[in-house]
């Protein structure tokens, strides 16, 4: 599906924009969506944070790795990718990878880390399924990305939700922006060009997911080339393409 006019380009650092939170499903789900504007954010001066909901102990298809052991190597490697792009503040949720759903304690666990790090802007995946990206609307994705815009609104900002939260001493926040990954109808492109290789180098740190990466490049770059000719972009650029939703 295509919007009737292309997403409108800009790099995401904007005054006022301090701090970022990046909700993801699985380790590697940040990376592929969002890195290469990350790595602008956080070169720009952004503090970003993850806040990982699964441990991704059902992904792979690496059958002699005991799935015990899986959740504690993809932890690594999502700390190691978020590095790459300057992130050093990960967060896991740990609930069971595959069986997701936007239920009233992920709602939250998700608002509980945004009103503790209280960011100017989340970035989370689409809830609604993307037919054209299928791959990308996995159901813990679209579980994920529902329960973190009732999150981002009203969950937050509503000091009468969740109350075991302000019994943690965590007050309500209002984030200005939220960041929707692999939405079918894209308003914002990010201009990552400059990042990829950030980008890329951090999808190689998830070895237990893609091995030594060698097809990364040619297919996370074809994608991206799509995106960066959606928004109207130069031949040769490459973009990242959101869903930009504001506070009310």
């Amino acid at each position: 599906m295509t919007t009737s006019a292309p997403p409108f380009v800009a790099d995401g650092i904007e005054p006022g924009i301090a701090r970022v939170l990046v909700v993801a499903a699985h380790p590697d789900d940040a990376d592929f969506g969002s890195a290469g504007s990350v790595a602008l954010w956080t070169d720009a001066g952004i503090d970003v944070s993850y806040c990982i909901v699964t441990d991704g102990d059902a992904g792979g298809s690496d059958r002699s790795i005991p799935r015990s052991a899986l959740a504690g190597i993809r932890r690594d490697e999502q700390r190691a990718a978020a590095a790459v792009v300057g992130v050093h503040d990960v967060r896991f949720l740990g609930y069971p990878d595959g069986a997701l759903v936007a239920s009233g304690e992920l709602r939250r666990d998700i608002c509980r880390a945004v009103r503790s790090l209280r960011p100017d802007r989340v970035v989370c995946q689409s809830p609604e399924r993307n037919w054209d990206a299928i791959g990308a609307s996995h159901p813990d994705h679209l579980a994920a990305g529902e329960a973190t815009v009732c999150a981002f609104y009203p969950d937050a900002r509503n000091p009468f939700a969740h109350p075991e939260l302000l019994a943690e001493g965590l007050e309500p926040h209002t984030v200005r922006e939220l960041w929707i990954c692999a939405h079918p109808e894209p308003n914002r492109a990010v201009d990552v060009t400059g990042s990829f290789d950030r980008k890329i180098a951090a999808l190689r740190s998830h070895v237990s997911q893609v091995g030594q990466g060698e097809w990364l490049a040619d297919r996370v770059g074809s994608w991206l080339d799509a995106g960066a000719r959606r928004a109207g972009l130069p031949p040769g650029h490459l973009a990242e393409l959101f869903r930009v939703v504001t506070a009310p």
